[in-house]
């Protein structure tokens, strides 16, 4: 099945295409205290030298690194540090000190900041592979958001002081990380167009479109954090994506619990 978000204006679906999406347990539902994330970060486990070869691999694909020969990589990630974190792990707060940059190799985490009516907006969702918070780290200002896992995560901690050294020695590394700056930047830009360009419906269905992997056909997927961070994320009230998903109804999308029996693809 193609699913796009100009595809709610002129459907081209097969009435036998069907779009199954199983929501996160209700376990995923409260959201984490400071206190939690706070637990969070005192007990992960920091293992310095447990990087797997598909982590590895992972972080040398990541745009940060983009381009540069393997030895630069290595001496970039020699010091760093692995963290295994449970949801909510706050891994900088908003006015804190900027001083590493991170790399994801499982899990998700979310960049929000907190607006004067004390209401969270979500800017960014970082997955596997994602890069962030290089941008701020060289400059020595404080971090302009807050950083948090949405899932259990792991997360390569590199010292930012340690990447400027090896800028110094290594000039080449200075241009990934301008490339990886104007890719978030870019990110961004897409973002308020999205915002701007599209109703709520098509921004939530191009969001499942993303998540399908496939671009034809009937598929199954389970969404990868819970509707109120979905909501955030799409610039929308929890509210306004439960009618987004009623609308997406009849082209298709079948929203159900993920503990509901029979999770298979039609």
């Amino acid at each position: 099945m193609l699913f796009q978000a100009r595809d709610l204006a002129a459907p081209r679906f097969s009435p036998s295409d069907r779009f199954a999406v199983f929501l996160p347990g209700q376990e995923n539902a409260r959201r984490p205290s400071a206190i939690d994330g706070a637990r969070g970060l005192r007990s992960r486990k920091q293992m310095a030298a447990t990087l797997t070869a598909s982590d590895l691999d992972t972080i040398r694909r990541c745009t940060l690194f983009h381009g540069l020969a393997p030895r630069m990589v290595e001496r970039l990630i020699a010091p760093a540090t692995v963290m295994s974190l449970d949801k909510g792990a706050t891994l900088f707060r908003q006015g804190d000190p900027a001083c590493a940059v991170f790399i994801v190799i499982d899990g998700w985490v979310k960049l929000y900041r907190i607006t004067p009516a004390g209401e969270e907006a979500v800017i960014y969702l970082f997955a596997k592979g994602d890069n962030f918070a290089e941008a701020v780290a060289f400059t020595g200002q404080p971090y302009p958001a807050m950083a948090e896992t949405a899932s259990k995560a792991r997360i390569v901690r590199i010292s930012a002081n340690h990447v400027i050294a090896c800028i110094r020695e290594e000039p080449d590394i200075a241009l990934a990380m301008i490339g990886s700056m104007s890719l978030h930047l870019h990110r961004l830009l897409a973002e308020v167009e999205q915002l701007k360009a599209q109703t709520g419906v098509q921004r939530v269905a191009e969001f499942l479109a993303s998540l399908a992997g496939i671009e034809r056909g009937a598929c199954t997927i389970s969404l990868p954090y819970d509707k109120v961070l979905i909501a955030g994320r799409l610039g929308l009230t929890p509210e306004s994506l439960s009618r987004a998903f009623a609308k997406l109804r009849p082209l298709g999308v079948d929203v159900r619990p993920r503990s509901s029996k029979g999770a298979k693809t039609w």
